[in-house]
């Protein structure tokens, strides 16, 4: 494991350069899950992510040769923004390649701190392969983001913060995309506290680093789908993989629904943006995908709120649906005088709120003298969406509900 000598180095060198973010008792989390939940909240730190610390504490290791020479990396989003803040602070030029695919917020956060972005690949590996050949083509340095001892010694000093507040904690749950983040925290707590219970959580799209875990060899995956873009690695380092078979204890797995449901909660009962890689953790609770104790108390680090506001909006239009307050349908109506009217009164008597209305008479499908209807209600719950569906086939509507969940 990383030595604890290392981490905390790190953290002197981090003093004064990164934020030390919250860490919290969220009650109503605890509430929901049956155990006593902290948060530590990295997505408020500086750049909007946990990524900063790694990378600083890598950039402030190189030599003033290298400094000048520049540096590359590559990254979904959350260490190049790492990277180019912490560059721009020594005054060294940073090149970052991010996947094509990579949201418009992460690239323009990262070239408004100054860095130049190179588009190429389809996932993190494409770009990571790019990045390394203009490495060795320009002779730059490239900083790793998770297979670097530098870098996961400065991850680690989540932990140094997080003990020093709460001594008696029983178990840290945290996401696992390349390893980084996972190793440096549990390095340092495997030492301060031997006793302490490291759980990780792959996304169920990205799950090499399980696969590889649980067959203690590497496994790499063929391919990488999940909405959890920080967390999206298809292959599995060996040096990392090493590390988190050494201080990992279990390792479970969510997916896109139940990651969704964890930055959805986040984001309602929380008040908190985070990504999708930062409420995997979240989501492992919510959803019991390990064993816990009601008298546990459990920690997990929120690494980044860094989310695309696209992704964010369909998240916050699914949940919706799956909870019952919204729903949506077409419904054929005869086109005359006071139909439409009739049909919003019975929604109105039912307390439904229409929040989006369109009308269509011209479609081919419709019989002459009829016309579409498309209606989206806010609702009440479950009870109240049935009682709406009753009502309209009681009083003879046709309809069509869409995204029923």
């Amino acid at each position: 494991m990383i030595a604890l000598s290392k981490i905390e180095e790190a953290r002197d060198r981090l003093d004064g350069v990164i934020l030390r973010t919250p860490f919290a008792y969220a009650p109503v989390l605890s509430q929901r899950v049956g155990a006593s939940v902290y948060l530590k909240k990295e997505n408020l730190q500086f750049t909007g992510a946990f990524k900063l610390r790694g990378a600083y504490n890598k950039i402030a290791s190189l030599t003033e040769d290298q400094l000048q020479k520049g540096v590359i990396a590559a990254s979904a989003g959350n260490h190049a923004q790492g990277v180019a803040y912490s560059a721009k602070a020594f005054g060294a030029k940073a090149v970052i390649v991010m996947p094509e695919a990579t949201p418009l917020l992460k690239v323009e956060n990262t070239k408004q701190l100054g860095a130049e972005v190179v588009l190429k690949g389809e996932n993190y590996d494409e770009a990571y392969a790019w990045a390394q050949h203009l490495a060795q083509k320009e002779k730059i340095t490239f900083i790793h983001p998770f297979a670097d001892d530098a870098v996961i010694a400065g991850q680690g000093t989540i932990a140094l913060e997080m003990l020093e507040e709460i001594e008696d904690i029983d178990t840290v749950v945290i996401s696992i995309g390349g390893g980084g983040l996972i190793g440096g925290v549990a390095s340092a707590l495997k030492q301060i506290k031997p006793t302490i219970r490291i759980i990780g959580v792959v996304a169920s799209g990205a799950p090499a680093m399980l696969h590889s875990y649980k067959e203690g060899r590497v496994i790499d995956s063929l391919s990488v789908r999940t909405i959890a873009d920080g967390i999206a690695v298809r292959d599995v380092n060996p040096k990392n993989l090493d590390l988190v078979k050494e201080v990992v204890d279990e390792i479970v797995e969510v997916d896109d629904e139940e990651i969704a449901s964890g930055v959805l909660f986040l984001l309602e009962r929380q008040k908190l943006v985070v990504e999708g890689a930062g409420a995997a953790g979240v989501a492992a609770l919510l959803h019991k995908k390990f064993d816990f104790k009601k008298e546990e108390k459990i920690a997990t680090i929120l690494s980044g709120g860094n989310i695309d506001v696209t992704m964010l909006s369909l998240i916050i239009e699914k949940g919706l649906i799956k909870a019952h307050r919204k729903m949506k349908f077409i419904i054929t109506l005869i086109d005359k005088p006071g139909a439409l009217m009739q049909l919003t009164d019975i929604l109105k008597e039912l307390g439904a709120n229409i929040v989006q209305i369109d009308y269509d008479r011209t479609s081919t499908n419709l019989s002459y003298g009829d016309a579409y209807v498309t209606l989206a209600l806010e609702t009440k719950g479950e009870a109240h969406q049935q009682a709406i569906r009753d009502a309209l086939a009681q009083k003879g509507y046709q309809y069509r509900e869409e995204m029923r969940l």
